[in-house]
């Protein structure tokens, strides 16, 4: 039996999928042609996602959803969230019951995948070909969302993630930007003495938050172990994920994070790196667009992560990948206004006009377009500097897993930031997670 979990103000997180929201039909009234076509009759479109307010938490999609009923005026898409862990409950519940919206934002490959043998979930092979879609995305963007011959999913968002860096700061501490892990102790330990936070991180109902840790997981080798472990072949208790948590507990005893990291929610630690209190934020692309609004915006630049000199593997490495996919639901039929609405809502997601209101609110597209950056878009173009040219592990390492095994890293992981878990058990923790939940 592994650990029990760390007891903390909850943020009991599955890692993704939000809300439940009863599939709204047609609007009386509406018809449809032979074709598939939509006559000039209403439809609307119900879209659930893993945020609790998608307007201020999730811009992109706010902004494609506007700008695709500004050309399409009879049709509505009608927007709700909820947190993480209740759109997972939610997303599985309605798929029990055939209730699921008609598009949604899916946890992973894991959950998509699950969903998809259910027969719940639409094949978009058809809409993709007909379309011509293929051609704008590589070949992960489609083969991460396939089981079998379907396609359940298309890529909602990139993984691009790492550290931001307010350069001020280490600048006027008479710090350089780090390069190895040690690097990053020493800092650590100055900004500690003075009083700054050096890794703004939140636990508190944000406990999968790590993403700059998840990519310190591949620099010791989970790439090229996990499909082992899941196969009951070898453990992820093994000497090499130890030594990660042993430098992850340097981390903590040189004081490089807040005391109040298990109260502390992600978006209050984004609060906190843009209010100039923390020296580093451990974020992805989509928080570029808030901070290049806030006070600490010209002065914040983006690092991929430390190098270990005890690490395995390609240390030069960025986590680069499509991380959960959009998904709709089977009761969407062809020949119907509903499904034309789909198809032109997939249509604009994925054109070059939508991916650029990807670029425009910080986010790098899901498709091969090359996004126009403007020049005061330092903080969205940093990001993108530091990606270019680096190689990317498969996945993050969480999205192999159950949902429980999800959780057990996670909270193995903020259990050693809070100094609630010795590395051996926190690793203990979740190879037991693994093996109970294969």
């Amino acid at each position: 039996m592994f650990h029990a979990a760390i007891t903390r103000p909850r943020r009991r997180t599955l890692l993704t999928l939000g809300v439940v929201v009863a599939a709204v039909g047609l609007l009386a009234g509406c018809t449809s042609t032979p074709s598939g076509t939509s006559t000039t009759s209403k439809v609307t479109l119900t879209l659930s996602m893993q945020q609790t307010d998608v307007k201020t938490g999730d811009p992109t999609t706010w902004g494609i959803v506007q700008a695709f009923e500004k050309k399409y005026p009879n049709i509505t898409v009608t927007v709700t969230g909820q947190p993480v862990a209740q759109h997972d409950q939610s997303i599985d519940a309605a798929a029990q019951s055939n209730t699921l919206p008609d598009m949604f934002w899916v946890n992973s490959a894991v959950a998509g995948a699950q969903l998809a043998k259910s027969g719940a979930l639409l094949d978009l092979t058809p809409i993709i070909k007909a379309d011509g879609l293929e051609s704008k995305f590589t070949k992960t963007a489609l083969s991460d969302f396939k089981e079998g011959s379907i396609q359940y999913g298309l890529p909602y968002q990139g993984l691009l993630t790492g550290l931001y860096v307010n350069k001020k700061i280490l600048a006027d501490n008479g710090l350089k930007q780090p390069v190895t892990f040690d690097d990053l102790i020493a800092d650590a330990k100055v900004l500690h003495a003075k009083g700054i936070v050096t890794i703004a991180d939140g636990a508190n109902q944000s406990a999968y938050s790590v993403w700059s840790f998840l990519t310190d997981l591949d620099r010791f080798g989970y790439d090229s172990k996990i499909q082992s472990i899941l196969a009951g072949k070898s453990s992820y208790n093994n000497p090499d994920f130890l030594k990660f948590y042993t430098d992850l507990q340097k981390l903590q005893q040189a004081g490089a994070f807040s005391p109040d990291v298990a109260n502390q929610t992600y978006n209050q630690a984004v609060s906190s790196y843009e209010a100039g209190k923390a020296a580093f934020l451990d974020a992805g692309v989509w928080a570029a667009g808030s901070i290049q609004t806030s006070s600490v915006g010209s002065d914040t630049g983006y690092w991929a992560g430390p190098h270990f000199t005890d690490g395995v593997g390609n240390q030069n490495i960025v986590m680069n990948v499509y991380g959960a996919p959009l998904s709709f639901s089977a009761s969407l039929k062809p020949g119907t206004a509903k499904y034309d609405a789909v198809e032109k809502f997939i249509g604009f997601y994925y054109s070059d006009a939508g991916q650029q209101i990807f670029a425009d609110n910080g986010q790098s597209p899901v498709t091969t377009y090359s996004p126009k950056v403007p020049a005061k878009d330092t903080v969205f173009q940093a990001v993108l500097n530091a990606a270019k040219g680096l190689p990317a592990p498969v996945n993050q390492p969480d999205l192999y897993l159950s949902t429980a095994s999800q959780n057990a890293m996670y909270d193995s992981i903020y259990g050693v930031i809070e100094g609630q878990l010795a590395p051996q058990a926190a690793i203990q923790q979740v190879a037991a997670s693994i093996v109970a939940n294969k």
